[in-house]
């Protein structure tokens, strides 16, 4: 099958390096590199009808200017897809928009990260049958087996991703503070040791308990990465859906506030707290140089 990919970035380059093993044809444009089309007008020129474009640019303004643009480019019938993290509202509107003149438009949730090319990438996909139909040679090259589903219209597939993301938060930071009680605790264990221990036969084995082995193999104290966890958007998008529906999240709202924590090298919180320790009952305070 035929396809666009525009944004050759980790993700990007990795699916469409899937793709073209699986013998599918693959025109690319990326900005950044000079061996793809020219502009997404010169993308479009090179695919036949009915198009299929596929997105793989950060969410936000870049996302929106390519799909703007694409808006006037194609033509009816052709269909343009978002495989990056938008706001599942973007994609409800942008849905909408495309149906103007004449265009499809599916939100596809995309997890795999740098190891999608060689393991599959997880697809979650919202938008109409008829072109998800027509894209489902691209999905099940994508994926791997019972890796890819129709989780349902517009707008379901990056509200799926976005969920998805919210419990890689939770994940995430149970992992982290199970590792670094053990870390501090009166016995010297050997981390790398127990992380690969419980890969095998433990309850809590996963992908990223694999990672996570992996990576204390490597730097079995962490010397060289600094405590500082980023975030992209969809753990604050998850939480706000909690609130809007009144729905409890409790671990994945403690994770996201444990990232925020982790950026701010001696917050104002932390010398309030130490001040009125001070106050109430005479505890030393240690104090800046």
């Amino acid at each position: 099958m035929q396809l666009g990919m525009v944004g050759l970035g980790r993700m990007g380059s990795g699916m469409t390096e899937r793709l073209q093993q699986a013998g599918h044809d693959v025109k690319t444009y990326d900005p950044n590199v000079e061996s793809t089309a020219g502009s997404l007008e010169e993308l479009a020129a090179q695919l036949d009808p009915p198009r299929h474009v596929w997105l793989m640019v950060p969410a936000g303004d870049v996302t929106e200017n390519a799909f703007k643009e694409l808006l006037g480019i194609l033509e009816r019938g052709d269909a343009i897809i978002d495989g990056g993290n938008s706001n599942f509202r973007d994609s409800q509107r942008r849905a909408a928009e495309a149906t103007e003149p004449g265009l499809y438009f599916v939100d596809c949730g995309v997890s795999g990260g740098i190891w999608g090319l060689r393991e599959g990438f997880a697809l979650m996909a919202g938008g109409d049958a008829e072109p998800i139909g027509r894209l489902q040679p691209v999905f099940e090259a994508l994926a791997p087996e019972g890796g890819f589903a129709h989780v349902g219209p517009s707008g379901a597939g990056h509200f799926v991703k976005m969920v998805h993301n919210g419990v890689e938060y939770g994940l995430m930071q149970a992992y982290a503070e199970g590792f670094d009680l053990m870390q501090a605790s009166e016995f010297e264990l050997d981390l790398a040791a127990i992380a690969e221990l419980w890969r095998h036969g433990s309850v809590v084995r996963s992908w990223l308990l694999d990672l996570l082995a992996r990576a204390l193999q490597e730097d079995p104290n962490l010397e060289g990465i600094k405590g500082y966890v980023e975030d992209s958007g969809e753990g604050r998008w998850t939480v706000e859906q909690a609130i809007e529906n009144a729905v409890p999240l409790h671990v994945i709202a403690a994770s996201l506030f444990a990232r925020f924590e982790s950026r701010r090298e001696d917050s104002f919180s932390a010398k309030v707290n130490a001040a009125l320790r001070n106050q109430f009952g005479g505890h030393a305070v240690r104090h800046e140089d």
